[in-house]
């Protein structure tokens, strides 16, 4: 028996993250090959006629498992009964403006966004938040969504999870598959923290593999950290194709279950897991099973990890708090 359509909004999605996202939710790469979705795509009006373009480019691709689309630029209707909601759309920095001035236009943006969630959505519905600053928007989000759970509302870090286990891989030369349990720590911005202390490839441990420490505590890290900008500095476009591919990872294994043995990393409501602040949305390794996530628990952490921990923990704080002021 075909099973009942879940309703996913995307907002921004006649942007390029958007556009590269939507197909691969219609195609089952989200949700599983035998989930139908109704998709609901909301953007600002200025982009009402390229997302309109989107809706007809769906409808021509006649996905099997599509079984509408809800195409608008009111937040409303957009988040009318959506049991998952991406949040891809949100305010750009761009040149010569201040982190202030952006993340007051992203407050503004999250918190009308976050009061339609509230009012509109299914009950239990899950939200990632992808636009940045990720973490401290899911967190504004919070804020004004009570209703909805905290540990319902997540922010992607498994784009810098994929892209350490594809530096790894390479490193290596083994298949990406073969790489597992590197973590993330912290914000998704150039200070969290990529850690391999744990990760395995081929099942043995990627420290004895690789054999170059000064290697993975350098140069792997910086440019983790900084692909972002490497992909805009090639591409002249910030990164589309990864970042939605790792929505729908995020997502799938949110849903649907990690494997035995093997964690992902999700920016999550801090419980004070690892002395790391609670109250903060920040990047841990976590299991998921029957929807529900969970820290990993009981890692050792050195000294060196400690340190980055607690400075992308520290840059976190602040963003809090210039979020909040943003508010008064």
């Amino acid at each position: 028996m075909e099973k009942d359509p879940v309703r996913v909004l995307v907002t921004g999605a006649a942007g390029q993250i958007g556009y590269a996202l939507v197909p691969m939710i219609a195609r089952g790469i989200m949700l599983g090959p035998d989930q139908p979705v109704i998709l609901h795509m909301l953007d600002i009006p200025p982009a009402a006629e390229a997302l309109n373009g989107v809706k007809m480019e769906l409808v021509d691709a006649a996905f099997p498992l599509l079984k509408g689309v809800v195409a608008t630029t009111d937040v409303v209707e957009a988040c009318t009964g959506v049991n998952i909601a991406v949040m891809v759309g949100g305010f750009p920095r761009k040149e010569g403006m201040e982190r202030k001035d952006v993340m007051s236009k992203n407050v503004s943006i999250y918190k009308a966004q976050a009061s339609a969630l509230e009012k509109y959505a299914a009950a239990n519905c899950k939200v990632l938040v992808v636009a940045n600053p990720a973490n401290t928007n899911a967190l504004i989000l919070k804020e004004f969504a009570p209703s909805i759970p905290e540990k319902n509302i997540t922010c992607l870090t498994r784009l810098d999870h994929n892209r350490a286990l594809g530096q790894i891989s390479e490193r290596l030369n083994v298949q990406v598959s073969d790489v597992k349990n590197v973590i993330i720590w912290g914000n998704h911005s150039s200070s969290q923290y990529p850690d391999v202390n744990h990760a395995t490839a081929v099942g043995k441990p990627v420290r004895e593999l690789v054999k170059d420490d000064e290697w993975l505590n350098g140069e792997f890290i910086t440019t983790v950290q900084q692909r972002g900008a490497a992909i805009i500095k090639a591409r002249k476009f910030s990164s589309a194709l990864s970042a939605a591919s790792s929505a729908c990872d995020h997502i799938r294994d949110w849903v649907i279950g990690t494997p035995e043995g093997t964690w992902v990393s999700m920016g999550v409501y801090s419980d004070g897991s690892y002395n790391v602040p609670a109250g903060l949305i920040y990047s841990f390794p976590v299991t998921c099973k029957n929807g529900e996530w969970t820290i990993v628990q009981g890692l050792p952490i050195d000294e060196f990890s400690r340190k980055k921990m607690d400075a992308t923990a520290e840059e976190l704080s602040e963003e809090k708090a210039l979020a909040y002021s943003c508010l008064s």
